[in-house]
């Protein structure tokens, strides 16, 4: 990863850059972001780049399937143990455990192949306007963000290493009822190097966001509605084409269902081309508690 980036970014590789403690035991730290544990997408990133540190072989990893099963620690870093499943003829396969507290927090298989070449098809992209047509979101007036939890006002407030254009906004605090799919441009704010494996740990990170928020628009409730509760449960997400994550890729996203408190959402991601390059699917945990969904701040 570069040495010099600049931040925020450059505090993102050096969270995806992790300590290696002996041949397949890795070290990452976490970062308080805002949210209430460890962001899911850090853990899938820093998974990711230590099966990506175990291979022998130059191979692209083309999927990632991962199960979120305790909620991440701030305050502690976490160890990562990669078991070398199997290193065939053209495919890698590695195990990554998570571990926090003596306990498991997180599990994943990651694959990884030889470049090969065959015959090629995609679903087109949707048609939307480019990221250069859409505004940058507006800041939350302070007024506002004072009513807000002190996370939460972290959160919202920050200044990420990614950059965000949502070609459909909508009012996450008090969000009305709409059809449980979105599209959203965006690219890491900073340029960073060419190393297809960095632009795929980058791209773990950012694909957690917003998939899981798609299965609440039906019902008129987010992330921020006090008595929701969201979680997630698993995540998997494939490697289609090569892409940059520094320049602006396009996140379609749809959720077919919600039921017995869990939702489910889906994700195409193209790049500025209209390649599709990665696509995703996560089930989470929604909950809420104590009946119908409380309005989320007074006066926003």
């Amino acid at each position: 990863m570069p040495d010099h980036a600049p931040a925020p970014a450059s505090e993102l590789l050096d969270l995806l850059t992790l300590e290696r403690l002996e041949d397949n035991l890795f070290r990452g730290q976490s970062r308080d972001i805002g949210t209430k544990y460890v962001f899911g997408g850090q853990v899938l990133g820093q998974a990711l780049s230590a099966a990506q540190a175990t291979l022998t072989q130059p191979r692209g990893a083309h999927s990632l399937h991962a199960y979120f099963l305790r909620a991440g620690d701030i305050e502690h870093p976490i160890v990562y143990d990669v078991d070398r499943t199997r290193d065939g003829g053209s495919f890698s396969v590695r195990r990554v455990t998570a571990i926090q507290h003596g306990k498991v927090i997180f599990f994943c298989a990651a694959s990884f192949q030889d470049a090969e070449h065959s015959a090629e098809h995609q679903l087109s992209m949707p048609e939307v306007p480019k990221p250069e047509d859409i505004e940058p979101a507006h800041a939350i007036p302070e007024q506002v963000l004072a009513t807000l939890p002190t996370k939460v006002q972290r959160w919202l407030d920050r200044s990420g290493p990614f950059e965000f254009r949502h070609v459909y906004p909508r009012d996450e605090l008090n969000p009305p009822k709409r059809p449980p799919y979105q599209q959203v441009w965006f690219r890491l704010a900073e340029k960073v190097g060419d190393a297809p494996e960095l632009h795929r740990t980058l791209l773990a990170y950012a694909s957690d966001f917003h998939l899981l928020g798609t299965a609440t628009f039906p019902h008129g409730i987010s992330y921020y509605t006090p008595n929701v509760q969201m979680a997630s449960l698993d995540h998997a997400l494939w490697f289609h084409r090569p892409f940059r994550a520094d320049d602006w890729l396009l996140y379609s996203i749809d959720s077919p269902s919600a039921q017995g408190s869990r939702g489910l959402a889906r994700g195409l991601i193209y790049d500025r081309q209209g390649r599709l390059v990665a696509s995703t699917a996560q089930e989470g945990m929604i909950r809420v508690v104590g009946g119908a969904p409380a309005p989320a701040a007074a006066g926003s």
